[in-house]
């Protein structure tokens, strides 16, 4: 059962600051390129605190994450973040174009938080594995702030709308920038007791997708686990002390965490798909990639001075009956399509229904077998860089910057559901939920 709850958030004063000059992307998204022109734009701007710059200087008593601390008090002393009054929700809608594309889409939300549950509880799933590097930092900046400043984004099924249909989001929104992408994010405060009552007791039966913030979960998990441990009581006996610590910190803040609730079955959600560039392979051909090749996929050698459109146009139609794939060369191109493997010995402890998505032909198929690329190197991103766009993909092999560019449709959403429900997770990359939720539009502090 998911259970939500209303929470009185921090934010932005408008008066004080420009909002669309202070809030960002999310943390893992942003780019030293990013972090700087954040930086300038406002001495208010919350990359300072997610994502501070780290100093030659820093020791355990200084550097990011004390930093990051000292600024979050000094901002709520000086009234740059006000709690709201009253415990709320807020509904979320943001309206975009998906790069590439022309239609204008609009996908709808709400913020809240939600309680941290254990995989094992089959309410929130995962799709995507996840690295201990970045979690170990997140924990850290979550141990110095006592705050959650970006949403996880949260997929629930509502094919029927019922949800997205009683958020209020008609008069005007206390929140609407728009961000360097051109999206457009508006935010609406949700007070009314009856109304919230009516959306807790909808979600009640969801089960929940992690789309996004995989990383940020299992960190808010790991801290919710730490404090029940800090939180027991010593006069209880070992044996009984779990049970006592669940008791105690039934409702306690860290067991809820601040998320982002969209409905899987909405027309306005998009994947898009990430491209993988090959690079730094000293004994790479073109004509091996293609005999190598054909023990896996029929292939076809396509006009290899096509371009981006065309490219992804060519992926789209051979997509329909199966699996597609493009690889790009510095000179030539190769449409890889009709898998022959699935079944094999090439994919033991693979599903079947992983087994068909093309992400995974492509990993197992073209990246280690005919590559000879390891898990573990892709994993640790030795040899491989992930691009969202394919013209950036197509240009950096066609200006000798890499050895082969892989090009593929993203995954399905009837696939993401699937896999996660099932208890799986796919290679890592596999999903680009577009817009990314902005941090800044609300903050959950712990105390």
């Amino acid at each position: 059962m998911a259970y939500i709850a209303p929470f009185r958030a921090l934010r932005y004063d408008p008066s004080r600051v420009d909002l669309d000059r202070v809030v960002t992307q999310p943390y893992d998204k942003i780019t030293p390129e990013m972090q700087e022109r954040y930086y300038t734009a406002s001495p208010h701007n919350l990359v300072r605190i997610i994502l501070g710059k780290r100093e030659a200087a820093d020791h355990p008593g200084d550097n990011s994450y004390t930093r990051a601390a000292a600024s979050f008090q000094d901002w709520r002393r000086q009234g740059i973040f006000l709690q709201d009054a009253q415990p709320s929700i807020y509904a979320y809608v943001q309206h975009f174009t998906a790069p590439g594309g022309k239609t204008k889409l609009e996908r709808r939300g709400f913020i809240a938080l939600g309680r941290i549950e254990d995989y094992t509880g089959h309410v929130v799933f995962r799709h995507e594995q996840t690295l201990a590097k970045p979690k170990a930092d997140r924990l850290e900046l979550l141990r110095a702030t006592r705050a959650h400043f970006g949403q996880l984004f949260m997929l629930y099924s509502d094919p029927a709308g019922e949800i997205e249909g009683v958020l209020p989001t008609t008069s005007g929104p206390d929140v609407d920038i728009h961000d360097e992408y051109g999206v457009r994010h508006q935010v609406w405060k949700v007070s009314d007791p009856g109304l919230i009552e009516l959306i807790q007791g909808k979600m009640r039966d969801k089960k929940l997708i992690i789309a996004d913030g995989h990383h940020r979960y299992e960190t808010a998990l790991n801290y919710r686990n730490e404090r029940r441990t800090q939180d027991a009581p010593d006069s209880v006996p070992e044996a009984s002390r779990d049970a006592a610590r669940q008791v105690i910190s039934a409702m306690a803040p860290h067991e809820l965490v601040m998320m982002t609730f969209i409905n899987m079955d909405s027309p306005g959600l998009v994947i898009l798909p990430t491209h993988r560039v090959v690079h730094g392979l000293g004994s790479f051909s073109a004509d091996a990639l293609k005999e190598r090749s054909r023990s896996y996929f029929s292939v076809e050698e396509v006009d290899p001075t096509v371009d981006a459109g065309r490219a992804m146009g060519i992926l789209r139609e051979a997509g329909h009956a199966g699996t597609a794939l493009l690889g790009i060369t510095a000179n030539r191109a190769f449409l890889f399509d009709t898998a022959k493997t699935i079944g094999s010995n090439l994919f033991a402890g693979v599903s079947l229904r992983q087994q068909s998505l093309d992400v995974v032909q492509l990993h197992k198929c073209l990246l280690e077998a005919v590559l000879g690329l390891s898990e573990e190197s892709i994993r640790d991103q030795q040899n491989i860089n992930y691009v969202r766009d394919a013209g950036e993909a197509m240009t950096r092999v066609r200006e000798g910057g890499a050895n082969v560019a892989f090009l593929m449709n993203p995954v399905r959403m009837r696939q993401v559901r699937d896999i996660a429900f099932a208890g799986e997770v796919l290679p890592q990359k596999s999903t680009d939920f577009y817009p990314k939720l902005l941090s800044g539009l609300a903050i959950y502090a712990l105390k």
